[in-house]
């Protein structure tokens, strides 16, 4: 397959393209080349919020847009490529969703911009943007776009600290060394790795359904407890894991998601946002691989990083905000 990669540079785009390559795919990208490309990739260097005549020159059998977030970019990338690809896979998210206080599978409505002229992106737009950005590829592809709406991305390469910072608080810890978790052990969570999303990305870049698919773990199949015991194993530190209830941390102001990366306490508004219903990408050939050889992945890639940027700044709970949390469980 001739494959074009909108991004391709950092994460889930580089997974892509690695996981390409591995499959013998032919691969050109097309970034603002601030990464250096992969070995065998032809990399086209501009920026999609400028020119992209640089794109009228090539053919491809599908492109995979790993990095839109305005709909005039997406609309304007898909004007671009009508001609020149078969297939367009836009990595949208479940973010997309209207209401999350319950599942949602993909019939479930999307958001809408209370602005629709806004290119603020935010906690209260990003997902009404990525709704209108598939809106905006829709009409203009209505039989060769599929927009992936990921869970969670995590893995290896994850510049949010989000999921590394669970396995690098566990690395640091000394033996019997308390760490704090929510809740309680059954909690739930829900995500994808970015080496699995890219190949049931490639697979339906290659032949899939149009419209739209949750790509995710199975709703209850990752848990609390699951990530616990692999960072037990990935990081052999030997940590105690003290669970503390949510209530707690809810009263303490623990921010949600910032402060605990991962954690949404369970609140009405949003119970169904780590049980997205995946089960058609399931269906189609979704596979996910374990918490365990995520996190070591996650664990090995980190222990390669330079020691300033081991650190989290703006993830996870700070040392002395763990401690006093922990002084005061009971």
């Amino acid at each position: 397959m001739r494959l074009l990669v909108i991004g391709g540079g950092r994460f889930a785009g580089r997974a892509i393209v690695e996981a390409a390559l591995a499959e013998g795919h032919a691969v050109t990208t097309f970034n603002r080349g601030s990464q250096p490309p992969l070995p065998g990739v032809q990399a086209i260097t501009g920026d999609r919020r400028g020119d992209l005549s640089a794109l009228h020159a090539g053919r491809w059998d599908a492109v995979i847009d790993c990095c839109g977030y305005l709909p005039r970019e997406v609309a304007a990338m898909a004007d671009a490529l009508a001609h020149r690809v078969g297939r367009y896979v836009f990595l949208s998210s479940v973010s997309v969703y209207a209401n999350h206080s319950a599942p949602c599978d993909e019939s479930a409505a999307t958001g809408t911009l209370v602005d629709p002229a806004t290119e603020v992106i935010d906690a209260d737009t990003y997902g009404p943007l990525k709704a209108a950005c598939e809106a905006a590829l829709a009409a203009r592809l209505p039989d060769r776009h599929l927009s992936l709406r990921p869970t969670l991305i995590v893995g290896p390469h994850d510049p949010t600290g989000r999921f590394p910072w669970w396995p690098a608080r566990a690395a640091r810890a000394q033996a019997g060394e308390p760490m704090l978790w929510p809740g309680d052990p059954l909690g739930p969570l829900q995500w994808i790795d970015a080496r699995d999303l890219a190949r049931f990305a490639l697979a339906m870049a290659a032949q899939g359904p149009c419209g739209a698919l949750n790509v995710g773990s199975p709703a209850g199949h990752f848990r609390w407890g699951d990530l616990a015991d692999a960072c037990l194993a990935g990081a052999a530190t030997g940590f105690q894991p003290v669970w503390v209830p949510e209530a707690r941390l809810v009263a303490a102001g623990v921010q949600p998601w910032v402060e605990l990366p991962l954690w949404i306490p369970a609140d009405g508004e949003h119970d169904g946002f780590l049980r997205v219903d995946c089960r058609r990408a399931e269906a189609l050939g979704l596979r996910c691989r374990s918490a365990t050889t995520t996190v070591a992945d996650t664990l090995a890639w980190w222990r390669t990083l330079p020691a300033d940027a081991q650190a989290f700044p703006t993830t996870g709970l700070a040392p002395e905000r763990e401690q006093a949390l922990l002084a005061a469980a009971p």
